[in-house]
Parts: structure tokens; sequence; C-alpha cells
């Protein structure tokens, strides 16, 4: 098995829209196309700074989110608290208009996803985070001004620590965490989905401030 280092090496930082790697992944997206047939239905790119000193990684395309509108994020609940938040923090600049042409632009910061393709139920399988992950090692390879990490969700903090050729364990699970990760700081954060904003696991403030965070440590 190749090492991280060699993999993101050989892996570009965005898979190909039609990726071949998950057969279950294929699956589904050749179902979406019938059913969302104006919807973007691939592997959804990373979109933000490629100077970014900050990356956020979330697990996986929503099927009425990015796989809709081919943007992270875009489209759906979750969306809506990580543009405002990001916006009130000085990540972003614009207004979000939950579509990819709505002028947003991010500002010293990377949104991507640990696996590139959504998939049923919103949960991809290990083998999908495996074969996606060297996209997601080449893509954080590919920020050479990168210090903080945003983690949405334990899935997403587990697959960066192995990206960067960690443990999955080395890392401490749970929202607000902090720790060093090969030359970046990693903060974990609960996921911004609507079931844990709408039964209050995660609020407003206490998602701003693990963005507050992160803009102290990018100016140290």
């Amino acid at each position: 098995m190749p090492t991280p280092e060699a993999a993101a090496a050989e892996a570009p930082p965005e898979a190909p829209a039609d990726c071949p790697l998950c057969p279950r992944l294929v699956a589904y997206r050749e179902a979406n196309q019938r059913s969302i047939p104006e919807g973007f239905n691939g592997a959804v790119a990373s979109f933000g700074d490629e100077g970014a000193r900050l990356c956020v990684v979330g697990l996986a395309p929503g099927r009425m989110g990015a796989n809709r509108t081919g943007r992270p994020f875009t489209g759906d609940g979750a969306g809506v608290m990580l543009y405002d938040t990001l916006l009130k923090t000085g990540f972003a600049r614009g207004t979000y208009e939950a579509r990819p042409d709505d002028g947003l632009t991010l500002v010293d910061c990377m949104i991507t996803n640990a696996v590139r393709c959504a998939p049923p139920g919103n949960k991809p399988e290990t083998a999908e985070e495996t074969a996606c992950r060297p996209f997601l090692a080449a893509r954080l390879a590919a920020l050479p001004r990168l210090k903080v990490i945003v983690t949405l969700g334990d899935v997403s903090r587990r697959n960066v620590l192995r990206a960067l050729g960690l443990k999955a364990s080395a890392g401490i699970a749970g929202h607000g965490t902090e720790f060093p990760a090969g030359p970046y700081t990693v903060l974990n954060s609960y996921h911004c989905s609507r079931l844990n904003t709408n039964t209050g696991r995660l609020t407003a403030e206490m998602f701003e401030a693990v963005f507050r965070r992160a803009r102290e440590l990018i100016e140290v």
C-alpha cells in the first residue's frame, strides 16, 4: 500500500466528475441522474481559495445538496449554517443563496469532503472512504499555506488523520477538540447537519466558536 505522501503525489486534488472507483456510488450516481436529471450528479470538487490557511473537511455530498448543485455544502440545510458562519468569521465574502452562481467567494478557506460522491443514506462505506482518500491527501498537500483543518464530525476527523498518515485514534473525538496532526492543527466540530442543529446538539454559537478559534490559530 502506498504511503499517504505517495498517494497524494499520484492522485490529483480532485476526483473526475465521473469517477469510476466505487461501484455502489457509481450506481447511486446513475440513479440520481435519472431522478434528478437537472442535477450535477458527479464527484463534487473542492471549493475555495488555493492559498487557504484553513481547510474545512466534511464527509460527503448530500443527494439534494452538493450532488445537485455541484458545490460543497450548497443547497441543503448544512450549508446554511456553514456559510453563515464563514461569513461571520471573515472566511467568506458575498451572499449565500444556495446556488453555485450566487457569487459567494471564500477567503483564506477551502471546503472539501472526505468522499467526493454522494452515498446512499449519506453514509459512505469504509472501502469508499479508503478509495477516495488519495484525493483528500492530495487536496491537503496542494494547499501550501495550510495551517488549520476543521473536521465536521468524527468520520471526517478519522479520514483526515488517515490521509495525513496517522492513526485514526491519534486525535481526540468530540466537539471543540483541538490537536496537532503533522504540520497542522485539527479542530473537530459536530457536523452542521439539520439533525444536529434541530436537536440542539450543535448551536450556532458552538459552531462559530470553532471558526473563531481557527481564526486565532492561523494568525499566530
